[in-house]
């Protein structure tokens, strides 16, 4: 059976009867799996078989996840389903889907069943369910991470290629990919609540690519939602040389003595190193201050007025562990409300100050990891060791991927994830698929190899213009955070002809004037291209300052596009670089003046 979505959408393409078969063989996985923790419900099989067949008679084939079985979380609402947020007592029958359910099956995907959680997504654990604990598929001692612990671990076994869950603090420890939109990107529409102003529906794919592609999908805002925003996903894209990653200084990096979640980041460091990024370490404090907010902050007496009153009447149906935990809640005064508000607003001041010099943070996804046997000894302080790294990001407002980035010798998956600010979700998985794909571990437990990745065309889309840089605009340079404000994205690195010279001009931050010489009379000189909106293009053309403006640059392949160029008087006295054939390379010389 394929597993990824491309190979899978292929298959099911390529004969109609495949959709039926890749359907079947779900069902047949999850009766041989035989876990009854691992699902709350699930749909009647010949009800989903002749969906399924219904699906490759009619317009099928044009859908983009035609034919592509997911799990969903139970918390998330599929009509004709329980939807029990891991709490018998709780349980109602939507006769509606969730908004992102029935984007799902708009595009032509197949919903199998309802998977468990820790009860009302409170926990990262993945043991806080009436319904059992879900087995990890790495170790049996092993917890299986939460709180949308069946979906990630019905992933990693291959029995579904992607699901849905809900991410308020984060989720782990199954050799997946999970995707954490930014938040109101995807509706939570027909989504039972946690923290509402916080709650974010997440994916859980064995690729980027996969987890991106059902983002493109569910995404987009719901006026079901009040929290729900107009942003785009933005695009895959290539990943330039010399991105900036912050990561935390190494006074501030925790992991509670587990030393291979320690190596496995110190591994994680190397090859980011290796794939030519500059780390930039960073006081990590505001980070983990910020998360601390959630659960010992105002943000609890948010999950109190989601459930409390439920809890209140229903106080024996409940796990005891969630009930402690919500119930903390109710005594949480205004007061303490608005002086978690101020403090928060602090944090992302210095928060966004850290972030606005680097293109990424990677961190862990998890500090240590944990048996279920160790979690019920001490289950609230140990849980809350596992939101060290994931707590503060939708508090903070950050969109974030987690990658696999090694298995321990003991067979413990441990992974580091990826953030940026709001809005950056297609560079993020961008960023993702290259260090997964470089890992080379195998998909989640299935041994399979990671795919070779899919070339992306570096060309600008329909409605977007490329743009060439050669100074302090190129990947990892000052002036980089203005592209990327404005929606940038890369596309190659590339030369001009042999018809330009390159000067530094006298300027701060230093810059490059490239000037237009007679044909032959010049260098070819490195560019980067990049792509923008129109919009975007038009607001960053009018913001370029004299002695540069944008002219039309000669390539070495016959193309020209829009780039800097610089008046012929402002470099009358200035130093010509040609000789080293780009400002990067001019920088790394020593011909540099200290």
């Amino acid at each position: 059976m394929p597993h990824t979505l491309a190979s899978l959408v292929a298959a099911h393409r390529a004969d109609r009867s495949a959709v039926a078969e890749t359907t079947a063989r779900c069902f047949a996985g999850i009766r041989a799996h035989g876990d009854p923790a691992l699902f709350i419900s699930l749909r009647e099989e010949a009800e989903v078989l002749g969906e399924a067949r219904r699906l490759a008679e009619a317009d099928g084939p044009d859908r983009p996840l035609y034919g592509i079985p997911v799990a969903v979380k139970d918390n998330i609402d599929v009509a004709g389903l329980p939807t029990t947020a891991g709490c018998p007592a709780f349980a109602y029958l939507p006769h509606k889907d969730a908004t992102v359910v029935a984007r799902l099956r708009r595009a032509g995907a197949i919903i199998l069943g309802k998977t468990n959680l820790d009860q009302f997504a409170t926990g990262l654990v993945g043991v806080r369910s009436s319904y059992g604990v879900p087995r990890n598929p790495f170790r049996s001692d092993l917890i299986p991470g939460g709180s949308s612990s069946g979906s990630a671990v019905a992933v990693a076994s291959g029995l579904a290629p992607v699901a849905l869950g809900t991410d308020t603090a984060g989720s782990g420890l199954n050799n997946i990919v999970g995707l954490k939109p930014s938040l109101g990107l995807v509706p939570n529409t027909g989504v039972v609540p946690a923290c509402r102003s916080l709650d974010c529906v997440s994916i859980f794919a064995l690729t980027s690519d996969d987890a991106f592609r059902i983002l493109e999908v569910i995404a987009g805002p719901d006026a079901g939602d009040p929290y729900s925003r107009a942003f785009e996903p933005g695009s895959l894209e290539n990943v330039p040389p010399g991105v900036r990653i912050a990561v935390p200084r190494a006074a501030d990096r925790i992991f509670f003595g587990d030393r291979r979640a320690e190596a496995t980041f110190e591994a994680a460091l190397h090859l980011l190193a290796d794939l030519g990024a500059a780390i930039v370490e960073i006081d990590f404090s505001p980070f983990l201050e910020a998360a601390k907010l959630l659960y010992e902050g105002p943000w609890l007496a948010e999950r109190a007025a989601a459930v409390g009153v439920f809890i209140a009447n229903h106080p024996a149906e409940v796990h005891p562990v969630t009930r402690e935990i919500i119930a903390a809640g109710g005594g949480i005064t205004a007061t303490d409300a608005f002086r978690g508000f101020y403090r928060l607003r602090e944090l992302k001041r210095h928060a966004e100050a850290a972030l606005g010099r680097v293109d990424a943070m990677m961190v862990p996804t998890a500090p240590a990891a944990y048996t279920i046997a160790e979690i019920e000894q001490d289950p609230i302080a140990l849980n809350a060791r596992l939101g060290t790294y994931t707590n503060f990001a939708n508090l903070l407002d950050l969109a974030a991927i987690a990658v696999p980035a090694a298995i321990a010798a003991d067979n413990t998956p441990f992974g580091v994830t990826f953030l940026a600010p709001a809005g950056r979700d297609g560079w993020l998985a961008s960023l993702g698929r290259v260090f997964h794909a470089s890992t080379h571990l195998p998909l989640g437990v299935l041994g399979a190899p990671h795919p070779a990745l899919a070339p992306i065309a570096p060309a600008a889309r329909p409605g977007e213009i490329a743009i060439g840089v050669v100074g302090a605009h190129l990947s990892g340079m000052p002036l980089n955070g203005e592209l990327r404000a404005l929606g940038a994205r890369f596309l190659q690195t590339t030369a001009t002809t042999r018809d330009y010279r390159l000067f530094a001009l006298a300027s701060s931050p230093p810059k490059p004037g490239l000037l237009r010489v007679a044909d032959g009379r010049g260098v070819a000189i490195e560019v980067e291209l990049w792509a923008l909106a129109a919009e975007g293009f038009g607001r960053f053309v009018a913001a370029v300052p004299p002695p540069l403006s944008i002219g039309t640059l000669k390539l070495w392949d016959g193309r020209e596009v829009k780039g800097f160029l610089v008046e012929a008087e402002a470099v009358a006295s200035a130093r010509d670089i040609s000789q080293f054939g780009g400002w990067r390379a001019f920088l790394a010389s020593s011909a540099v003046p200290a």
